[in-house]
């Protein structure tokens, strides 16, 4: 697959179609916007939670114009709140394909269940939880949603808690997920589902608007992020243009992976002088 690089971060560049008929094998999709690469410059976790997914899709029009500026577009925008919806009509009549929704306060994962299925025309999702806050710390509340999700029988998991929180948690525990095998981190999506939150019009959306759509239902919550925390971006793409932009957790990867091969050829050595031995010791007697 056609990748496009932007900071420190790689995107498939794919269409919706494309990706929606890849799906069908599975795989672990996320989709970054503008926020989740400023928070990738400061936390190595989620930057190694984005390297291990299978899809990393463009979820931002801002982004869209940041890959035209470094001088390379990509096909589409792709957002979590679009992908979602589209990839339960696109495989509304697959009686394999059993979704489990993970978030949402109260009763909204709920309320989100019953409107998509009602739109698909089957039971589709076939169970939803909503966790408390801070769940992530608490290894027994996580215990609890794993063995939810495995009892379930749901094949897709689609996870609206908010960035990085669903990524990292997806990174830490998919393995143990026995029957799941697609996965999406979907942020606000569940919320759009229900009805109680809504998206901002078509026209905001198509420009590059909606975070300002965003800022203004919800100030208190998010002016800190859209006119703090992500200003730097711009100055960050800039740099990249200029080819002055240094990715700071490749050195970090890189000593990792060789420590790692290190340790695993220590062991493989190991293991073949226990061997060794133990066929000395038998030839002896």
């Amino acid at each position: 697959m056609k990748q496009v690089k932007i900071l420190n971060l790689q995107i498939h560049n794919l269409t919706m179609s494309e990706l929606l008929n890849k799906l069908r094998f599975g795989g672990v999709v996320f989709t970054p916007n503008l926020d989740h690469l400023m928070k990738i410059q400061k936390n190595y976790q989620f930057y190694l939670a984005y390297k291990k997914a299978d899809y990393v899709v463009c979820d931002s029009k801002v982004l869209m114009y940041a890959f035209k500026f470094l001088g390379t577009p990509i096909q589409e925008k792709i957002s979590g709140s679009d992908l979602f919806p589209a990839f339960y009509n696109y495989y509304k009549h697959d009686k394999q394909v059993k979704i489990f929704l993970l978030g949402g306060i109260g009763e909204t994962a709920t309320l989100a269940q019953q409107k998509i299925n009602a739109k698909v025309g089957r039971d589709m999702v076939i169970s939803t939880y909503s966790p408390p806050f801070g769940f992530e710390n608490d290894e027994q509340e996580c215990q609890h949603i794993i063995e939810l999700i495995n009892n379930s029988g749901a094949n897709v998991l689609a996870i609206g808690v908010g960035a990085p929180k669903q990524e990292l948690w997806l990174d830490k525990f998919k393995h143990r997920l026995k029957n799941v095998k697609t996965f999406f981190a979907i942020g606000a999506t569940i919320n759009f589902e229900a009805g109680y939150v809504k998206r901002a019009p078509k026209w905001m959306s198509e420009i590059g608007l909606e975070w300002l759509y965003r800022l203004l239902c919800e100030p208190q919550r998010l002016w800190k992020r859209y006119l703090l925390d992500d200003i730097p971006f711009f100055w960050l793409v800039l740099k990249q243009k200029l080819t002055l932009y240094k990715n700071l957790w490749a050195q970090v990867w890189k000593y990792q992976n060789s420590l790692a091969s290190s340790q695993l050829a220590n062991a493989k050595s190991k293991i073949l002088d226990l061997k060794s031995q133990s066929t000395s010791i038998a030839t002896r007697k």
